[in-house]
Formats: C-alpha cells, sequence, structure tokens
C-alpha cells in the first residue's frame, strides 16, 4: 500500500491550508489514518488521528485549529489546518494502517513541508 500527500506549502500567521493523503495499492480495510509532524532535531509526533468507528485525536497544541477527517471510499485523509502559526512550520506525514487482505499493513507518505512564515 502507496501513500501519496499533498497539500505542504508557505503559508502566512493565521492562514489555513488543507494536507490530503491518498492510499493506493490494494486496502481491504483501514483501521487509522493519522497525520505526523517532525523538525529537525525532534521526534515525530502525532498530531492527529480517526479510527475507522470515526474516533479522533489531537495533540494539545493543535485542539480547535486543525480537523481530521477520512474518506473511506477513496482511501483519504484530510488535515484541515487554521490559525497557523510559525510553531506548526514541520514536514507532514500521513499514515494509514490496515489489512491488505490477511495482511495488516501501516504505511507512510512520503511528507510534506508545510512553512508558516511572513
Amino acid at each position: 500500500v502507496q501513500l501519496q500527500a499533498s497539500g505542504g506549502g508557505l503559508v502566512q500567521p493565521g492562514g489555513s491550508l488543507r494536507l490530503s493523503c491518498a492510499a493506493s495499492g490494494s486496502v481491504s480495510s483501514i483501521n487509522f489514518m493519522g497525520w505526523y509532524r517532525q523538525t529537525p532535531g525532534k521526534q515525530r509526533e502525532l498530531v492527529a488521528g480517526i479510527s475507522s468507528g470515526g474516533s479522533t485525536i489531537y495533540a494539545d497544541s493543535v485542539k480547535g485549529r486543525f480537523t481530521i477527517s477520512g474518506d473511506n471510499a477513496k482511501n483519504t485523509v484530510y488535515l484541515q489546518m487554521t490559525s497557523l502559526n510559525p510553531e506548526d512550520t514541520a514536514v507532514y506525514y500521513c499514515n494509514v494502517a490496515g489489512r491488505s487482505g490477511v495482511i495488516g499493513f501501516s504505511s507512510w507518505g512520503q511528507g510534506t513541508q508545510l512553512t508558516v512564515s511572513s
């Protein structure tokens, strides 16, 4: 299963952006879809996640500003980001976990850069 992330770029503080991540290949079911981010010298951290049942989890730093959603028909996960600030600058990675037939998988996207700067 391959993931293709898109939507990163340069945004001014206070701006908004939406990231997308589409899974392709033999996907039988998806259990979890999430977005992580990483800055130089720091560990990758979970930003937001959504389960197959629709339950969501957010990092405290993005609660109220970011919204994760999934389109099961398209095997796609989105991250709508608002009120962006320079601390949100990072490489964002999507992760999707599920099953391909009887085999479980956990795939990562290639990363997309978000820069928040004036």
